[in-house]
C-alpha cells in the first residue's frame, strides 16, 4: 500500500500561526524597553569630536557644563593645548601672580630661564651661585677648576689633590705607591700593601703566591693558609685533595668520618 506524502510548506505554516496566536511567556512581557537617549545638543564655539561621538570646545574655549566658556588670557600670557589646568601659562620672562603674569626680576649675574617645574624663570652665569635670591661669585681656591652647573660647591680640586671645606692640598703618594683614577687618592702597587701612610711589601711564605689581583697571596694546591704560613694538607688514607685545592675528600665508596675515610 502507498504511503500518503506529507506537505512539509503546510505543516511549518500551521506552526507559525500557532507560535504566532500564543501568549508571550511572563518574562518577555516584563522586559523594559529601553529608548535610545538623545546626545546633548552641542554648544556654540564647539566642533565634533575627531573620534567616536560628542564635541568638544573650540581652541580658546574650555568645557563649562554643557557649554563652552571664553578662556580669558592674561597680557603677557598664551593659550595652551592641555586639557587640564586654566588653559594659558605666562610668557617666558614672566610668572603667573594672581591670575596675572608678572614680570621676572633677574639678579645680577643671572640670566632667564625656563621657569616651569617650580624653577624661578632665572639662572645664576657660570661662576656664580644662588644664595638667598642672588648670585654670588663661586670662590675658587688654589689647584682647583670651576664646574658647570650651579649645584654643589662649584668646583673640582686638580688631579693629584684632594679637597678639605675650601681648599685643594696635595695627595701624599708613598714610595710603591700610585694615584687612582679618581685623581684625589692612592693605592699600592702589586705585591705591597697599605700599612697607615705607606705601601709595605708584602711577605710571601713557602708554597705560596701573589694573587692576580696583586693586593694579597694565596696558597699553592695541597696547602692551606694558617695566619702567615703554607701548611700542607693532611690526607688520610683513601683520600685525595679536593677540586678547590684547599682541602679533602674520600675516594669512593668512602665516605668522611671526622678525619678519617670508612666503608
Amino acid at each position: 500500500m502507498r504511503k500518503p506524502q506529507t506537505n512539509t510548506t503546510s505543516v511549518w505554516r500551521l506552526i507559525s500561526a500557532l507560535l504566532a496566536a500564543a501568549p508571550l511567556p511572563v518574562f518577555a512581557q516584563s522586559m523594559p524597553v529601553f529608548a535610545q537617549s538623545n546626545s546633548v545638543a552641542a554648544p556654540q564655539n564647539s566642533h565634533p569630536q575627531s573620534y567616536g561621538s560628542g564635541w568638544e570646545c573650540d581652541y580658546g574655549y574650555r568645557q563649562s557644563g554643557d557649554a563652552c566658556a571664553f578662556i580669558k588670557v592674561p597680557a603677557n600670557g598664551h593659550l595652551t593645548d592641555y586639557l587640564t589646568g586654566q588653559g594659558w601659562q605666562c610668557e617666558r620672562g614672566y610668572h603667573e601672580a594672581s591670575g596675572n603674569c608678572a614680570a621676572i626680576s633677574v639678579p645680577a649675574n643671572a640670566h632667564q630661564a625656563d621657569s616651569s617645574y617650580g624653577r624661578s624663570g632665572w639662572e645664576c652665569n657660570r661662576g656664580f651661585q644662588e644664595l638667598h635670591g642672588i648670585c654670588t661669585a663661586v670662590m675658587v681656591p688654589a689647584h682647583a677648576y670651576l664646574l658647570e652647573g650651579s649645584f654643589g660647591r662649584g668646583w673640582n680640586c686638580d688631579r693629584g689633590f684632594r679637597a678639605t671645606r675650601d681648599s685643594c692640598i696635595l695627595v701624599n703618594i708613598p714610595e710603591n705607591g700610585y694615584l687612582e683614577n679618581d685623581g684625589s687618592t692612592w693605592a699600592c702597587e702589586r705585591g705591597f700593601q697599605r700599612s697607615g701612610t705607606l705601601c709595605a711589601s708584602m711577605a710571601i711564605p713557602e708554597h705560596g703566591y701573589l694573587e692576580s689581583s696583586g693586593t694579597n697571596w694565596t696558597c699553592d694546591r695541597g696547602y692551606v693558609k694558617s695566619g702567615r704560613s703554607c701548611l700542607a694538607i693532611q690526607i688520610p688514607m683513601h683520600g685525595h685533595i679536593a677540586n678547590s685545592g684547599e682541602g679533602w675528600e674520600c675516594n669512593r665508596p668512602y665516605h668522611r668520618q671526622d678525619n678519617r675515610c670508612d666503608l
